[in-house]
């Protein structure tokens, strides 16, 4: 599977950003998809997952109630809307594709997913 991540830039605090995880090669209906971030100096974090029918939904507990994950499985794409953002959220985001499957209880957040796409910048301004 090949993942191509879209959307980020700069945006002021408050405001909104939708990413777009494009993907390719297998049906990634067959993969729980995620997304994660990493800010300057500092570990990849989880920040939401999707099971592949888009039934359940995981958040961080950092971003819940203000980003929303999503997916349309027709066009192989994955989506993260991401509002009330803070600079905080600055950092680059990931899409990621995995195996795993996700239950009522959750998705799994670990950084070992197995397919990731290269990352795009999101930078918000106090």
């Amino acid at each position: 599977v090949q993942l191509q991540a879209s959307g980020g830039g700069l945006v002021q605090a408050g405001g909104s950003l939708r990413l777009s995880c494009a993907a390719s090669g297998r049906t990634v209906s067959s993969y729980v998809m995620g997304w994660f971030r990493q800010a300057p100096g500092k570990e990849r974090d989880f920040v939401a997952a999707i099971s592949r029918g888009g039934v359940y939904t995981y958040y961080a507990n950092s971003v819940k109630g203000r980003f929303t994950i999503s997916r349309d499985n027709a066009k192989n794409t994955l989506y993260l809307l991401m509002n009330s953002l803070k600079p905080e959220d600055a950092a680059v985001y990931y899409c990621a594709a995995d195996s795993r499957v996700c239950s009522a209880s959750g998705c799994y957040s670990g950084p070992d997913y197995d397919y990731w796409g290269q990352g795009t910048q999101v930078t918000v301004s106090s």
